[in-house]
This record gives C-alpha cells, sequence and structure tokens, in this order.
C-alpha cells in the first residue's frame, strides 16, 4: 500500500495520485472508481479521497455519480475542438498582456522554466508535461490578469488528458521537438523584450501546432 508523502495531506495525495493514474491511462476513461477500494488501494481513508474526487470533478477529469462511486469523465472529439478554439484566442492574449506587464519577478520565472522544460515523447511522461505547462502558467501569470489566468488555469486542466492523446497518438520527430523548442524560446523573448505583437503571432501558431488540436483528429476517427 503507497504511503503518503510527509509533505502532502491525505487529501493532496490521493488527488496528485488519482490524477497521475488517468493522464497515464492506467486508469481508462469511462472507469469507475469504486471510492472504498481506491482508498484502500492508494492508502488513505474515503473522506480525503472524496475531498480528492471533488477537486477532480471540478476539472471534469472524473464525474462523481452517487455516494460510493465516481467515472473517469470519457474524452469527446467535442470538447477537445471547444478546448483548442478557446485556446487560440486566449493563449496569445495572454502573451500579448504577459509582453506589455511582465516584471522582473515574472522574467525570472519565465526563464527558469523555460530552463526546466524536457523535450515530450511519445512515452507517458508527466514530468515533462508538468514542465511544459509549468511555462504555459510563468507566460500567462505574467499577463497580471486575474481573470484571463483563472479561465486558461481551468482550461489547462481539461486540457491535459487531451495532450496526452495526442502525444500517445505518434512519436514527433526531431524536426518537431526542435520546432516547438524553437517556439518556446521565441515565445520567452518576445515577452521578455516587451515585444507584444510578435508574442502574441508565435503563441498563436504554437496553439496551432499544439497536442491538444492533434486529439481532435485522433478522437473524431475512435
Amino acid at each position: 500500500m503507497p504511503v503518503p508523502p510527509v509533505a502532502l495531506t491525505k487529501s493532496a495525495y490521493a488527488y496528485d495520485e488519482i490524477r497521475r493514474r488517468i493522464l497515464t491511462g492506467e486508469i481508462p476513461q469511462g472507469s469507475v472508481l469504486s471510492q472504498a477500494q481506491m482508498a484502500q488501494e492508494i492508502g488513505v481513508s474515503t473522506t480525503p479521497l472524496r475531498e480528492a474526487l471533488r477537486r477532480l470533478e471540478a476539472e471534469g477529469m472524473v464525474q462523481l455519480e452517487s455516494h460510493r462511486d465516481a467515472r473517469v469523465t470519457p474524452l469527446t472529439a467535442d470538447e477537445a475542438r471547444d478546448l483548442y478554439l478557446i485556446r487560440e484566442s486566449l493563449d496569445p492574449m495572454a502573451a500579448s498582456l504577459a509582453a506589455a506587464s511582465r516584471t522582473d519577478v515574472d522574467i525570472a520565472a519565465i526563464g527558469e522554466a523555460l530552463k526546466r522544460l524536457i523535450p515530450l515523447s511519445a512515452a507517458a511522461d508527466l514530468e515533462a508535461m508538468t514542465a511544459h505547462r509549468e511555462f504555459h502558467r510563468a507566460i500567462y501569470t505574467a499577463s497580471h490578469s486575474p481573470l484571463l489566468i483563472g479561465i486558461l488555469e481551468g482550461l489547462w486542466d481539461k486540457a491535459d488528458r487531451y495532450r496526452q492523446v495526442g502525444l500517445n497518438s505518434q512519436k514527433d520527430s526531431a524536426k518537431d521537438r526542435a520546432r516547438v523548442q524553437k517556439e518556446h524560446e521565441e515565445i520567452a523573448d518576445a515577452v521578455i523584450t516587451g515585444d507584444a505583437d510578435r508574442a502574441r503571432e508565435v503563441m498563436r501558431r504554437h496553439v496551432v501546432g499544439s497536442l491538444g488540436r492533434r486529439a481532435i483528429g485522433v478522437l473524431e476517427t475512435a
């Protein structure tokens, strides 16, 4: 039975563990989760487990169906398309605002996030996925628009599973990985140097080539 890390509350540990299992496909979409069984598996009581499931429900990852059960929310091409279209508008807007509003603290955070980026592979590499998201979080946080930051946080919560679908659908070539890395560097440079128009355009291009867009085609043909 796993033991929760000391630094985490039992609820936070349960959230991280269930989310990890969903993102890696260890718990497939549509699966029914018995709260009693899951609590025993991961080594927590049902109270922190329910708290974790409510948090995952707010992110759209599970649906609470009864007092004892939850279901992993199925992935759909329609939701993937909606997420992509909204991100295509909001991510470039956030990058543009970030270029106009970034502080020295933001610049340092963006630089550190850029250093931690790891090329994404076909494997379910959550460390690389997390580093990718943290880079984008550093960009939209620098917009200093609380409403926009909150919206993008929610979108990325939902988009993580679709990114995984896109990632697992095909292995990126060395050329693809180089392109994505160059886009990240260009986004960071545009925001740091205060070039709002370039930040918007490079981010738009980045979203067009994103894993979320790739997931739409995968789910449409599934």
